[in-house]
């Protein structure tokens, strides 16, 4: 099985740590968030993963050839333009396909308790994706229809709305955060050509263009307890979890 870890992202907002390192590289409970991650995906069956690189992407090569996962990590490379969420995946495409079923794409700054089987099992036949989501308390959140198909997006602050149906009003529509984590049809490479999608773009961007004529559902985990480790402040809340789950 195969899986993408986004690994790129600048980690501005783990500065002063990321001004000399990569977030992936960034330590929780003594070893680096891409190790956790690697270990999490491997333990559930993946064998095969991929990980893009741009923020000192040679730490990255280095650390990933100093270490043996025992399974098969290309490295997808964007160290000359940073591609955001889409556009990785679209790079990767070489990498990625084929695929027998669908493949995860999990943000290296995610730390859960998350039963990456269990998750992989929620995805419909014919889903172009099925998204971790959570009832986190943000400003911005999906929006879900009774079957939890995605519909749209909406700004609590600011009121908007974006959604390819006219007229939804997001008070009608369940409301949930995305956790970082989704499962990807290899037919998402298709619908990006369908519909002209450019070679760097935000992966929710597509998900908002495309949810009217893609099945694109949502799943929320019982259970999930999940930091995304995005501020130096949450570095605390992820060490509590690591811990738990060593």
């Amino acid at each position: 099985m195969k899986a993408m870890i986004f690994a790129a992202g600048l980690g501005t907002r783990l500065r002063p740590i990321t001004d000399t390192m990569p977030k992936a590289l960034v330590p929780v409970c003594g070893q680096p968030l891409l190790y956790h991650t690697v270990c999490k995906l491997r333990a559930a069956g993946y064998d095969h993963l991929v990980v893009n690189i741009h923020h000192f992407p040679e730490q990255i090569r280095e650390y990933l050839s100093a270490n043996d996962f025992g399974i098969r990590i290309d490295i997808s490379d964007e160290s000359g333009r940073l591609l955001e969420t889409g556009g990785a995946i679209l790079h990767a495409r070489e990498l990625l396909l084929p695929c027998d079923g669908p493949f995860l794409v999990h943000n290296v700054d995610i730390v859960s308790n998350l039963d990456l089987a269990w998750f992989r099992s929620q995805s419909r036949p014919g889903a172009l994706s099925t998204l971790l989501v959570s009832e986190r308390q943000t400003q911005r959140y999906l929006l879900f229809d009774d079957d939890m198909r995605l519909v749209g997006w909406t700004n609590l602050a600011t009121g908007e709305v974006r959604s390819p149906y006219p007229g939804l009003r997001a008070e009608d529509c369940r409301r949930y955060a995305f956790a970082g984590i989704h499962n990807i049809s290899p037919a998402v490479f298709d619908a990006f050509a369908a519909l002209g999608m450019p070679d760097r773009f935000p992966v929710i961007d597509f998900y908002l263009q495309a949810c009217a004529d893609y099945p694109i559902y949502g799943v929320p985990a019982p259970g999930l307890t999940l930091v995304d480790v995005g501020k130096i402040e949450s570095l605390a809340e992820a060490e509590r979890i690591c811990e738990t789950l060593l």
